[in-house]
């Protein structure tokens, strides 16, 4: 049996690696729109008075926790723009509508390092001196980040074990 020409294996890791963004993509837009209990829930603007029940928690780089545990899907397009790091504290309204409306109440001290974009088991990580650091995939698809990219990343100032991180700026 012929090997295949380079061009086509080339061709086939680029369709695999784009199925894997694809399929990330996929299951972040599922985490953000679905809660624990398996209801679809509805983020709307943090613009509009609202009433509802208030819950506050801390951002744990995909999802809020509350203080009764329970934890609420924060949208990545929202993490991601917000440049929410691991830590912040957030306030949530459930709407009486059922909508989830989140501000950041209380940004922790932050930092930023650069590093490299890397990606397996189908998430992305910057690298940076021997640690990775999770970034949502809103922000790789914003950004138009490929691996390989350098990268300005923001990270919790006093959380030396964060595992999440944002993105500030492409290089």
């Amino acid at each position: 049996m012929s090997e295949l020409p380079e061009k086509q294996v080339k061709r086939l890791k680029s369709l695999i690696q784009e199925a894997e963004t694809n399929l990330a993509a996929a299951k972040e837009l599922l985490i953000s729109i679905i809660s624990d209990d398996g209801d679809v829930v509805t983020p709307r603007s943090s613009m509009e008075d609202v009433n509802g029940k208030v819950v506050e928690g801390i951002f744990d780089g995909q999802k809020m926790a509350g203080p009764d545990g329970k934890e609420y899907p924060v949208p990545a397009n929202y993490a991601s723009k917000s440049k929410l790091v691991e830590g912040d504290i957030l306030k949530l309204t459930i709407a009486d509508d059922g909508g989830f409306i989140y501000k950041q109440i209380g940004p922790v001290e932050r930092r930023q390092v650069i590093g490299t974009l890397t990606q397996h088991d189908g998430a992305y990580y910057v690298e940076v001196g021997g640690t990775e650091y999770r970034i949502l995939l809103a922000s790789v698809t914003y950004f138009r980040l490929i691996v390989g990219s350098q990268v300005t990343i923001i990270i919790p100032a006093d959380n030396p074990d964060a595992t999440w991180a944002a993105v500030e700026a492409a290089l």
